[in-house]
């Protein structure tokens, strides 16, 4: 179905035909080569965003140990650690259902058959299964409530051992702190770049 008004030129209809077709991202992450369709309306849809860089550059992930990426968007930090960890599970999360299907998409593009990518608000669509390492690029305008609840969750679905890593901006790094050592009793900072943060928690 047409939505676009009747009155356009045909070079403004070429324009924004042109803007409806995937937009496809060729890089290495981690060493991986990975493919990535994106488009526009999700986050970073032209380029891996500094923020993932930064964060898959700090993750220890074994070659057998399952993940979660929270919010996944189209893709790059779940399908990243399945390359990386052939022989886990890697579950991909987002309450977008444009990233779950490019999600989708990219784990099919890249041939990575050790995922899974679900519509779901936080955990709420997983069944009671745990996870060895936890990610998230976390959203710079999300209130602390949503947090508060991504924070507990993520506490409840780590293995006993297990490791939650997220990026942020800095503005919120001393939050970021400050919460981990209430939700997990503990914090790290890995490394802090010029725009962002990568910061851990682990749970006992």
């Amino acid at each position: 179905m047409n939505l676009l008004p009747d009155n356009l030129d045909e070079d403004k209809l070429q324009w924004l035909e042109g803007l409806r077709q995937d937009l496809l991202i060729e890089t290495s992450l981690r060493g991986q080569p990975l493919r990535f369709h994106t488009t526009w309306g999700l986050f970073s849809p032209k380029q891996i965003d500094e923020g993932s860089r930064l964060l898959l550059d700090h993750i220890e992930i074994a070659s057998d140990q399952d993940s979660a990426d929270l919010g996944c968007g189209y893709g790059p930090l779940g399908l990243t650690l399945a390359r990386l960890a052939p022989q886990g599970h890697h579950c991909l999360l987002d309450k977008d259902f444009v990233a779950v299907e490019y999600s989708r998409k990219n784990a099919r593009l890249n041939r990575l058959d050790n995922v899974e990518v679900l519509l779901s608000n936080g955990f709420d669509q997983l069944d009671g299964r745990r996870f060895g390492r936890i990610v998230s690029n976390l959203p710079a305008k999300t209130g602390k409530e949503q947090y508060y609840l991504y924070f507990y969750e993520a506490l409840a679905r780590l293995e006993p051992g297990g490791r939650f890593y997220v990026v942020t901006i800095n503005g919120l790094r001393e939050f970021i702190k400050r919460s981990f050592k209430e939700v997990f009793g503990n914090y790290s900072k890995l490394k802090q770049g010029r725009s962002y943060t990568v910061s851990l928690a682990c749970k006992d």
